[in-house]
Protein backbone atom coordinates (compact mmCIF):
# COMPACT_ATOMS: atom_id res chain seq x y z
CA UNK A 1 0.00 0.00 0.00
CA UNK A 2 2.62 2.32 0.56
CA UNK A 3 4.63 1.77 -2.30
CA UNK A 4 1.64 2.22 -4.63
CA UNK A 5 0.81 5.99 -2.87
CA UNK A 6 4.59 6.78 -4.16
CA UNK A 7 3.88 6.49 -7.88
CA UNK A 8 4.48 10.08 -7.85
CA UNK A 9 8.40 10.67 -8.53
CA UNK A 10 8.32 14.39 -7.95
CA UNK A 11 5.77 14.81 -4.89
CA UNK A 12 8.50 12.69 -2.85
CA UNK A 13 10.24 14.83 -0.45
CA UNK A 14 13.44 14.15 2.01
CA UNK A 15 13.20 16.62 5.54
CA UNK A 16 15.19 15.94 8.54
CA UNK A 17 13.49 16.83 12.04
CA UNK A 18 14.80 17.16 15.50
CA UNK A 19 13.70 14.76 18.34
CA UNK A 20 14.29 15.26 21.87
CA UNK A 21 17.14 13.19 21.73
CA UNK A 22 18.95 13.79 17.89
CA UNK A 23 17.79 13.44 14.89
CA UNK A 24 15.07 11.59 12.61
CA UNK A 25 13.62 12.65 9.01
CA UNK A 26 10.30 12.45 7.42
CA UNK A 27 9.29 11.66 3.74
CA UNK A 28 6.17 13.02 2.14
CA UNK A 29 4.27 12.31 -0.64
CA UNK A 30 2.92 15.72 -2.08
CA UNK A 31 2.99 17.26 1.27
CA UNK A 32 1.46 14.01 3.01
CA UNK A 33 3.84 12.46 5.41
CA UNK A 34 4.20 9.03 4.65
CA UNK A 35 7.65 7.76 6.66
CA UNK A 36 8.48 9.51 10.14
CA UNK A 37 11.43 8.02 11.24
CA UNK A 38 12.70 9.34 14.74
CA UNK A 39 14.48 6.41 15.80
CA UNK A 40 17.25 4.34 13.92
CA UNK A 41 16.12 1.14 12.22
CA UNK A 42 16.72 -2.46 12.56
CA UNK A 43 18.73 -1.77 15.90
CA UNK A 44 17.92 -2.96 19.23
CA UNK A 45 18.08 0.24 21.24
CA UNK A 46 15.53 2.52 20.45
CA UNK A 47 17.58 5.65 20.09
CA UNK A 48 17.99 8.73 17.21
CA UNK A 49 20.86 9.45 14.19
CA UNK A 50 23.37 11.69 16.29
CA UNK A 51 23.36 14.13 13.83
CA UNK A 52 21.26 15.70 10.77
CA UNK A 53 23.85 14.31 8.28
CA UNK A 54 23.18 10.57 9.26
CA UNK A 55 18.98 11.33 9.40
CA UNK A 56 19.50 12.41 5.64
CA UNK A 57 21.97 9.31 4.74
CA UNK A 58 19.33 7.19 5.91
CA UNK A 59 16.27 9.01 4.49
CA UNK A 60 17.78 9.45 0.83
CA UNK A 61 18.33 5.59 0.51
CA UNK A 62 14.93 5.38 1.70
CA UNK A 63 13.86 7.63 -0.77
CA UNK A 64 15.84 5.82 -3.59
CA UNK A 65 14.18 2.54 -2.83
CA UNK A 66 10.59 4.21 -2.97
CA UNK A 67 11.56 6.05 -6.46
CA UNK A 68 12.86 2.93 -7.39
CA UNK A 69 9.19 0.93 -6.61
CA UNK A 70 11.68 -1.66 -3.98
CA UNK A 71 10.81 -1.99 -0.45
CA UNK A 72 11.60 1.16 1.54
CA UNK A 73 13.47 -1.31 4.45
CA UNK A 74 16.64 -0.59 5.67
CA UNK A 75 18.84 -3.42 6.72
CA UNK A 76 21.79 -3.26 9.32
CA UNK A 77 24.14 -3.48 6.02
CA UNK A 78 22.78 -0.86 4.51
CA UNK A 79 23.69 1.14 8.44
CA UNK A 80 27.26 0.23 7.72
CA UNK A 81 27.51 0.93 4.66
CA UNK A 82 26.45 4.35 4.98
CA UNK A 83 28.96 4.24 8.03
CA UNK A 84 26.13 5.26 10.84
CA UNK A 85 26.84 5.18 14.33
CA UNK A 86 24.37 2.51 15.73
Amino acid sequence: MLLAACNNKQGLTLESMKTTTGWGYVIKNNDKIIIRQSIIPVIQNQKSFENEEEALKVGNLVLEKLRAKTSPTITKKDLILLSIKT
